[in-house]
């Protein structure tokens, strides 16, 4: 398997820089100084394993590589950083971190000058200008550039997650989903905006979040042209194309672009919604953890989405793009039987029941039909005798607002 090397005889004189090797590898010709580094390097090729972990059963070539695993099981973290007093179980993983303070970026891509802390990420960084992806999935034959992110895939098919959290017992198939999820338990949010110091709980939301301030579209649609902040968007747009509404409803068959809009129709064939998200202020109850989100800033009042023309705030993203219409004129909402445009979905929606006939709500105490749910609200008040809104001048009440407003023209002006 290895041979040696002869040593220079007594009295024969060569260069430091050119004295040969000792031992030599007889399956790859590699050469060594000493026989200890050699039977080492033996164990690659004979797979060889002689030091097993009494914990988990884990072998290893070299002693130093189980010394340094037992560190998983006892916790101990020998290696303390100077800057921040964090500590680590290997002195290499101390040396990646330090680079974290003092901004050495050591590795460098030839192709386009990018620079990395660690030599692995630069290595995964030159197939993308490679293409290449040496690791495949035989279950899809899915292709992917680290033997990581294949392991982790193939959690998509067996189903694994083994990280799971201490506090819900919610189970991730990713470690670093489980982190960020952790941080809706502690409140965490150490990702924060330079613009409007708004604070995130990963980095991904703090991105998405950046595009509002750059107005970056970089997702296009190769149909239509329109452009998107955010590559969901762009799929969710795509299928307004294709028709295509890959989520059924089990009880009545309709179909929906997103899981979440059938979710929140699910709600409408059961007897009472399923409210799990419960506002702390007023103890208002929602069935959409966004939406109770979308509801708290109507207590702190945040606005965060300004319009450039005049100044109007909003609470979110698509009111703020509704009311731009206003100043563009667009109306991308068409109807298909008259030609009728409209700036939002849901006039369009209720305009197409001119054409269709349809009423989907009805009254439970006179099986009156209505087009808007709108309508029927100011139709119940007829059973219940509701007059909510009322004249400050001489107390008389009325069921909707159009009529105080006609009864304010005629007896008070």
């Amino acid at each position: 398997m290895y041979s040696a090397v002869p040593r220079l005889k007594e009295g024969e004189e060569m260069d430091g820089d050119d004295l040969p090797p000792i031992h030599k590898c007889g399956e790859c010709d590699k050469e060594f100084y000493k026989l200890r580094n050699l039977k080492q390097h033996l164990r690659t090729h004979t797979s060889e394993k002689p030091h097993r972990c009494e914990e988990c059963n884990k072998q290893f070539r070299e002693l130093v590589a189980l010394r340094k695993h037992m560190r998983t099981h006892t916790g101990e973290k020998p290696y303390r950083c100077d800057e921040c007093s964090r500590q680590f179980s290997h002195l290499s993983n101390l040396k990646k971190h330090i680079r974290t303070h003092t901004g050495e970026r050591p590795y460098k891509c030839e192709k386009c000058s990018k620079r990395f802390t660690e030599r692995g990420p630069l290595k995964r960084h030159m197939m993308t200008h490679t293409g290449e992806k040496p690791f495949r999935c035989e279950e899809c034959s899915m292709q992917f550039r680290s033997l990581g992110n294949l392991k982790t895939h193939m959690r998509t098919h067996n189903g694994e997650k083994p990280y799971r959290c201490d506090e819900c017992g919610r189970q991730f198939s990713m470690l670093a989903n489980m982190k960020t999820h952790i941080r809706t338990h502690t409140g965490q949010k150490p990702y924060s905006c330079d613009e409007c110091s708004r604070q995130f709980s990963d980095r991904g939301s703090l991105k998405k979040h950046m595009t509002t301030h750059t107005g970056e579209r970089p997702y296009r649609c190769e149909k239509c042209g329109k452009r998107f902040s955010r590559m969901s968007h762009l799929k969710l747009h795509k299928q307004t194309h294709t028709d295509e509404k890959p989520f059924k409803c089990d009880e009545c068959s309709k179909q929906f672009r997103t899981w979440s809009n059938l979710k929140t129709h699910m709600s409408t064939h059961t007897s009472e919604k399923q409210y799990i998200h419960v506002c702390e202020t007023c103890s208002k109850p929602f069935s959409q953890k966004r939406t109770l989100k979308m509801h708290m800033k109507t207590h702190t009042g945040e606005k965060p989405y300004k319009c450039e023309e005049c100044n109007r705030q909003f609470i979110d993203l698509s009111s703020l793009k509704k009311h731009m219409r206003t100043h563009t004129g667009e109306k991308p909402y068409k109807c298909e039987h008259c030609s009728r445009q409209f700036s939002e979905q849901g006039p369009l929606t209720h305009h197409m029941r001119i054409h269709t006939g349809e009423k989907p709500y009805k009254c439970e105490e006179c099986s009156r039909l209505f087009r808007q749910l709108g309508n029927l609200k100011i139709h119940m008040r007829i059973h219940t005798g509701e007059k909510p809104y009322r004249c400050e001048r001489c107390s008389k009440s009325f069921r909707q607002p159009s009529n105080l407003k006609v009864h304010m023209r005629n007896h008070h002006q």
